[in-house]
């Protein structure tokens, strides 16, 4: 059995890969810190993002979104100085911007709720035989993307939430040849 075509040859890729990608995610704050890492993907490699993903926990305090959502002017000119993230000011300011929405969904009931709702709190189990079937997007992300727009959301155009919803495993992506479809698959029947 071989891994997904677009993991690797890189260790930390592998890595990424065998075991993050696609094991689905039940925490709030976690699940909202692998949307902002879409976003800030928009454009570039994954690889960029996950050599850089330790900087940009340090840059954005672990991801706390209560802490970002306080956060003004100085703060996004800090971090358009720092070397060891992604410094695009429209992303930054998205990602304040996202804590603010995130604040709001979370005290509607939860952010983890409202994503999970969408596939009904069970990840969508693809099979798909090669790389070439796997969509950039669908219509499940179109309506997502519509609905964090809705409630507030920047950096979430329907690719990009695609690939968070693989991400966190609300789709189980995985090539039915590679090693890691079957255990994620497992893992989808748990559930919060």
């Amino acid at each position: 059995m071989e891994r997904c075509g677009w993991a690797g040859p890189d260790e930390i890729y592998l890595d990424y890969h065998d075991t993050e990608w696609g094991v689905p995610e039940w925490d709030s704050r976690a699940l909202w810190e692998k949307l902002v890492l879409d976003g800030f993907q928009a454009g570039l490699s994954w690889i960029t993002i996950l050599k850089k993903r330790d900087n940009f926990r340090a840059a954005f305090h672990g991801f706390d979104p209560r802490i970002i959502a306080d956060w003004g002017e100085s703060d996004v000119a800090r971090l358009l100085s720092d070397p060891g993230i992604i410094r695009h000011r429209g992303k930054i300011e998205a990602t304040i911007t996202n804590a603010r929405a995130w604040a709001e969904i979370e005290a509607q009931g939860g952010f983890d709720r409202f994503l999970w709702s969408y596939v009904d709190g069970a990840p969508i189990q693809n099979r798909w035989a090669s790389q070439a079937e796997v969509p950039a997007e669908t219509p499940l992300s179109r309506q997502i993307s519509r609905d964090l727009k809705k409630a507030g959301f920047k950096f979430c155009g329907p690719t990009i939430t695609y690939a968070f919803m693989e991400a966190v495993g609300m789709v189980n992506d995985h090539l039915v040849t590679c090693p890691r479809h079957a255990p994620c698959a497992a893992l989808g029947r748990v559930g919060p």
